[in-house]
């Protein structure tokens, strides 16, 4: 296989990947994801032992060990495009020989878990419930760029999940980690999230702006195929199981649920909601 360019993988002059500034070692290949600069310490304080603390731009990082797994926390900052670039970088780091800048023969394959925060979709997925994404929608239009292979069920759901909200362009649908959903999700709420291209009109949140669709809160509330519904949205996890499926890593989205849209409910305890999910996944890790 050729030499990848330096155009198309840049290298810093430090030897690091040009957006997460990390070097191969900098990182274990359990790696735990949030989208807030500021919750990547919220993480990395029940560690042991700090091995490495590095930051640039939303990317910060944390490698350490707790209870003797070396373990990375790393944040993305919010939306797809961030995840494009997290996932494309976590992948070079460990498949790609950045001095002869060719492909790895063996291939390596990263844990990676993202805990974030979303809102409920449906009036019976209560505020403070743990809900593990095992599939995921993306309303985004990174897929158009990628030769995803999509099933003939995946696309059966997104064809009719296109003409209930009559856009332009067919979602994409993906899986979570069957491994990882034994492993860390057992008795957590099962969840089918919808990832968002925004937090306010494709959310079917109105300000100032408006909205196009005014019935868009209740069609994702109310879409069905077959037994399928959507439990909850938020901004990253199909981009995230996207780029899984292509890049060949183990994936899995946990959401603390701190809204419910449906009866417009807030969480009072967010931030107690948020840490107990931190701590199990640590603790099942």
């Amino acid at each position: 296989m050729a030499a990848i360019p330096e155009s198309e993988l840049i290298i810093n002059s430090n030897g690091t990947v040009y957006h997460l500034n990390l070097l191969p070692e900098h990182i274990s290949d359990t790696i735990i994801t949030v989208g807030d600069p500021e919750r990547v310490a919220k993480v990395s304080q029940y560690f042991d032992e700090m091995e490495i603390q590095i930051a640039k731009r939303e990317f910060v990082t944390h490698t350490g060990y707790y209870k003797g797994k070396r373990l990375t926390v790393i944040s993305t900052g919010m939306g797809t495009d961030n995840i494009d670039i997290l996932m494309n970088e976590l992948d070079a780091l460990v498949n790609i020989d950045f001095q002869s800048r060719e492909v790895n023969e063996e291939k390596i394959r990263l844990n990676i878990i993202r805990i974030g925060t979303s809102g409920s979709l449906q009036q019976d997925i209560p505020l403070g419930s743990h809900l593990a994404s095992h599939t995921s929608i993306g309303l985004d239009s990174l897929m158009e760029f990628y030769p995803l292979e999509q099933s003939e069920q995946e696309q059966s759901i997104t064809a009719a999940l296109q003409e209930q909200l009559g856009i332009g362009f067919r979602p994409y649908f993906v899986n979570g980690s069957e491994k990882l959903l034994k492993q860390l999700a057992f008795d957590m709420v099962p969840g089918n999230t919808l990832t968002c291209p925004g937090f306010y009109a494709p959310q079917g949140r109105v300000l100032r702006g408006g909205l196009r669709n005014q019935q868009l809160l209740q069609t994702y509330n109310g879409f069905r195929h077959n037994d399928f519904r959507l439990t909850n949205f938020e901004m990253e996890t199909a981009g995230y199981y996207s780029m899984g499926r292509i890049l060949g890593h183990e994936m899995l989205s946990l959401n603390a649920i701190v809204a419910n849209r449906i009866t417009q409910k807030f969480a009072e305890n967010a931030e107690e909601v948020i840490d107990s999910l931190i701590r199990k996944v640590l603790d099942r890790i």
